[in-house]
C-alpha cells in the first residue's frame, strides 16, 4: 500500500468553508463530471448532449454530439483524450455504452458491449497511464432508482484495452466513480449505496484481484466522485448530503465539507433504511449553497482549487483546497 507523509489537513467549520465558495461557467445542464487541465480548461459532462467547456475567461462552450439511432446521448462520466476528443458515458433510460465526441460534434460508439452482453445506462470511464480505460455501470436493473439499495449488488467494472473489452470486477453496491491510485497498482471505486470505497490489486494482464473494502460510510453519506491528493490521500463527494471527506490510505476519515439540511438527511436515511428510496430523495436536496455535488477535480496552476461537480446545478463551484490534488492523465492535454 502507498505511504502518505504525514497530514497537517484538519477539517473547517462548514460555514466558513461556503462562504468561499464561488462559481464558474453558467448555462450548464447537471454537470456531473469534471475535469481539469494545467492551461486552466475546465470541461464538465452536459444534458445538452455533449461536454461543457469553461474556459480560463469563464466563458463557456458546448461540444454537442450527434444522436446515436434517434437517441440523444445523456453524458454522465466524461475523459478527455489526448487528441482533444471526449470520451462520454450514455446514461440512458434503457441502455448505455461509451461514445466518442469530437469537438465539431461527430459522435461514434466507443464501446457498446462487453463479454457479448449490451451495456446497461453506463456511468463512468477514466484512462490509465497504460492505455486502458475503466468503465462502471452501477446497476443492471431497470429502473435504476431499484439500485438505491443496500441490497444493491449487480453493479460491474469493464477494462478496455487494444485486445478488446471484458468485465473484470461484478456484484458491487451501485459501482460509480473509479481511478487508478498514484503507485498504478489499485483500481479504487466508490459503491454509492454499498456505502464504502474499495479497492482492486491490478493484475499484469488487466484483471483485478478479489475486492477490499479500504472503509465503510455511515448515516448520510453516499459516495460518488472519487480524486486523490498529492499526499495519496483520497477525496470523496457525497451525493444528498454535499459531504467533502477526505480518507487516508489506512480508511480513516475527515469531514472536510458538509452543506445539508437535518430534516431532509433524515428522510433520506429513512428511506434507504426501508428500501424506498428514489429519485424525489436525490433530487429535492435542501442545502445552503451546494447543489448536489457529484465529483472533484482537483485545478488550478498549483492544483489546490476544487471543481465540483454539482448534479441539480447550472454551474461548477470552485474553493480552494487545504492540499494540492495529484494530477491526473489528462492534466497537461488540450
Amino acid at each position: 500500500m502507498y505511504t502518505a507523509p504525514a497530514s497537517t489537513v484538519t477539517p473547517l467549520a462548514g460555514n466558513a468553508v461556503l462562504a468561499q465558495t464561488h462559481w464558474t461557467g453558467s448555462g450548464l445542464y447537471r454537470p456531473e463530471c469534471v475535469l481539469t487541465t494545467s492551461k486552466g480548461d475546465v470541461y464538465s459532462a452536459d444534458w445538452r448532449s455533449g461536454v461543457a467547456h469553461i474556459l480560463p475567461n469563464g466563458e463557456s462552450r458546448l461540444y454537442a454530439a450527434q444522436t446515436q439511432d434517434g437517441e440523444v446521448l445523456k453524458p454522465n462520466g466524461i475523459a478527455l483524450l489526448r487528441d482533444g476528443s471526449f470520451l462520454l458515458t450514455h446514461l440512458g433510460v434503457t441502455r448505455g455504452g461509451v461514445f466518442r465526441l469530437q469537438r465539431d460534434g461527430r459522435t461514434t460508439p466507443f464501446l457498446l458491449q462487453a463479454d457479448g452482453v449490451d451495456l446497461p445506462p453506463t456511468n463512468f470511464v477514466v484512462e490509465d497511464a497504460a492505455g486502458r480505460f475503466w468503465i462502471t455501470v452501477s446497476t443492471r436493473l431497470a429502473p435504476r432508482d431499484l439500485g438505491y439499495r443496500r441490497s444493491c449488488d449487480d453493479g460491474f467494472i469493464v477494462m478496455v484495452e487494444a485486445s478488446g473489452a471484458r468485465i473484470v470486477a461484478d456484484g458491487l453496491g451501485y459501482t460509480n466513480e473509479c481511478l487508478v491510485d498514484i503507485s498504478g497498482k489499485w483500481l479504487y471505486v466508490n459503491e454509492t449505496f454499498g456505502r464504502r470505497l474499495s479497492r482492486f490489486l491490478i493484475g499484469s494482464d488487466g484483471s483485478l484481484g478479489s475486492r477490499q473494502v479500504v472503509t465503510e460510510f455511515g448515516p448520510g453519506t453516499f459516495p460518488d466522485g472519487l480524486a486523490q491528493d498529492a499526499e495519496g490521500h483520497f477525496w470523496i463527494t457525497s451525493i444528498v448530503s454535499n459531504r467533502l471527506i477526505r480518507v487516508a490510505p489506512d480508511g480513516k476519515q475527515t469531514v472536510w465539507l458538509e452543506d445539508c439540511e437535518a430534516a431532509h438527511l433524515e428522510w433520506v436515511e429513512q428511506a434507504y433504511a426501508t428500501n424506498t428510496l428514489g429519485r424525489p430523495h436525490l433530487d429535492g436536496v435542501n442545502s445552503q449553497v451546494l447543489k448536489n455535488i457529484s465529483s472533484l477535480a482537483f485545478g488550478g496552476a498549483d492544483l489546490r482549487t476544487g471543481y465540483l461537480g454539482c448534479l441539480l446545478g447550472d454551474s461548477v463551484a470552485t474553493l480552494q483546497m487545504p492540499v494540492a490534488g495529484h494530477p491526473p492523465l489528462h492534466w497537461s492535454y488540450e
